[in-house]
């Protein structure tokens, strides 16, 4: 069984008194209001384009960029590019499969990913994508081992696949032909979502639903080390959850990751082994700047921790349960988004709330992606905005 991320929240806020969805003790989750501010600096949107989106789905497909072209996907199978300069479409097809009768949507899921050659979609139907980057055209789909809820992730002559149910893929990036595949063990309760693997010196880095890290050669699939980061542990099933669904992150010979219910940790890329451990639970990829990871615990706190044994340099708490994505780093600020359809900016060096704008009613859920000096956000209706700041 899967659970949303952002299912607790709902759960625990409009449960009935007395009840429990898994028994034991009530818990009521207050969601913190959006805070209010003064916008130290204006907000300009520079252009919008739109998919087709769901704000009904849980859906973490997001923006990418290559080479100054914005690639996105809808649920329903809709992928497009978008000119970052002018927000103009260049290209967009839908692989929804349509007869007289009905039309069977895509259910992408998987985010999206590009390379030199193609952008790659993963779908909820267990279906890969490698679409021409140039003009769209499919050129291969594969059934793969398992939902796609992670990115593909292209490597020279590979594509990475994490499936749902625990197996790791090697294919042809050119065929996406069959290569290797490894399985973890998947506990009879998880978040939904997957660990995105990062691509390091031949090996795939990535994180598994059983509070693991895990570091495999990607030519073949043998195992390198394995590292737990976080424990099962609680008196309830969603205490126990223990799933490492951040991407990893490396720099030179450290891994940094985060597990639900566990810890944030440097590993020794080489081994495995850990260089530094602080009790932070997260579900959150994090943004990294040359001294600092800034880290979205799984109560929606926002740290800046000090890469160098891993000390906390500053914590915003007026965030609590708003849902928040994932942070990035614009300028000298710490961006993200919530559930109601606000982005922030936090100042990098002490926290502060320095500005925020209301993007749209339905929602941020996904990461927002900065480029060229534009921020561009994918809200859960389905539309594409660019801000800059003035």
């Amino acid at each position: 069984m899967r659970l949303s991320k952002y299912l607790f929240t709902g759960v625990f806020v409009f449960s009935l008194a007395g009840c429990s969805l898994f028994g034991g003790e009530e818990e009521i989750v207050q969601i913190s209001p959006s805070p209010t501010v003064n916008n130290k600096f204006p907000i300009q949107q520079v252009w919008k384009n739109s998919t087709a989106g769901n704000t009904h789905i849980y859906s973490l497909l997001g923006p990418i960029n290559y080479d100054n072209v914005i690639y996105v996907a809808s649920r329903s199978g809709q992928v497009k590019a978008i000119d970052l300069a002018s927000g103009n479409t260049i290209w967009n097809v839908n692989l929804s499969k349509s007869t007289l009768f009905s039309t069977k949507t895509a259910l992408f899921s998987g985010g999206v990913s590009v390379d030199d050659k193609y952008v790659y979609v993963g779908s909820e139907r267990a279906v890969v994508y490698a679409l021409d980057r140039r003009d769209g055209n499919v050129v291969w789909e594969k059934v793969v081992k398992g939902e796609v809820l992670a990115r593909p992730v292209p490597s020279e002559d590979k594509l990475i696949i994490h499936t749902a149910n625990g197996i790791l893929q090697g294919l042809n990036r050119d065929t996406g032909d069959y290569l290797w595949d490894v399985s973890f063990d998947v506990p009879a309760l998880s978040l939904r979502g997957n660990s995105t693997p990062t691509i390091a010196h031949g090996a795939a880095i990535v994180g598994d639903d059983n509070g693991r890290v895990n570091a495999y050669f990607i030519n073949d699939g043998q195992l390198i080390w394995q590292q737990r980061i976080s424990q099962p542990s609680g008196s309830n099933e969603i205490a126990k959850l223990n799933d490492v669904d951040s991407t990893p992150v490396v720099e030179g010979n450290l891994v940094y990751s985060s597990g639900y219910n566990g810890s944030l940790v440097a590993l020794d890329l080489s081994n495995g082994q850990t260089v530094w451990r602080k009790e932070l639970g997260s579900i959150h990829n994090f943004a990294v700047d040359t001294n600092r990871l800034f880290v979205i615990d799984q109560n929606d706190k926002i740290q800046a921790i000090d890469k160098n044994g891993g000390g906390e340099l500053w914590s915003q708490s007026n965030f609590i349960h708003r849902q928040l994505t994932d942070p990035v780093i614009y300028q000298n600020y710490i961006v993200f988004g919530d559930f109601e359809g606000y982005l922030y900016w936090l100042n990098a060096e002490n926290g502060e709330l320095a500005a925020k704008t209301q993007v749209s009613s339905s929602g941020l859920i996904s990461k927002p992606l900065v480029v060229d000096n534009k921020l561009i956000v994918q809200v859960k209706n389905g539309d594409i905005y660019a801000f800059t700041m003035n």
